[in-house]
């Protein structure tokens, strides 16, 4: 019996993001850092909402962000996994199948060296996987949901990143022992 090719798991992007705040300076140090990554320029994130308490107004870049796709996004996901020790939490996936997770430290990085300029800096990496056909909730033109059949559960993403990415699940403690 053949696989569904409408079935399986891809990644769609990886999104590697620095949140800075106000600080210039460490605005300029986290676009080097995931220039230094990943290759590619990074664009400036910028907040929409006013935020008196915190300073925040409009307009204002508050952190970097690079998005990757297709081959440079599985081959920058494996390092950044490496990094990891290839083992996340099951608390990394959400419901609809995608995955986050924080770097403390860029030289805990394989093929990274320490940059005296950008000190010690981390990053926050999201991952987005989904099947073939995921563009009808995207595209401008008679936008639909995705059938219930065809969403992705936490669990498929799991085994998915098990099986191309030799990930481990960390077990969960639990503390009401």
């Amino acid at each position: 019996m053949t696989e569904n090719s409408m079935r399986k798991i891809r990644i769609e992007k990886v999104t590697l993001n620095v949140g800075v705040g106000k600080d210039e300076d460490k605005l300029k140090k986290g676009k080097k850092l995931l220039k230094m990554i990943t290759g590619v320029e990074a664009v400036n994130t910028t907040t929409q909402k006013r935020i008196p308490g915190w300073g925040l107004r409009p307009g204002l870049s508050i952190g970097c962000k690079i998005t990757l796709r297709h081959k440079k996004a599985i081959e920058i996901l494996k390092n950044l996994l490496e990094a990891k020790d290839n083992m996340l939490s099951l608390n990394n996936f959400d419901d609809q199948g995608n995955l986050a997770f924080g770097i403390a430290e860029y030289i805990d990085i394989p093929g990274l060296k320490y940059d005296p300029e950008i000190k010690i800096m981390g990053l926050e990496v999201a991952v987005t996987l989904e099947r073939p056909g995921f563009r009808i909730k995207r595209r401008r033109i008679q936008k639909k949901k995705i059938p219930k059949t065809h969403v992705m559960a936490k669990e498929e993403s799991v085994e998915f990143m098990k099986k191309e990415f030799n990930l481990k699940i960390e077990e969960e403690e639990d503390d009401n022992e």
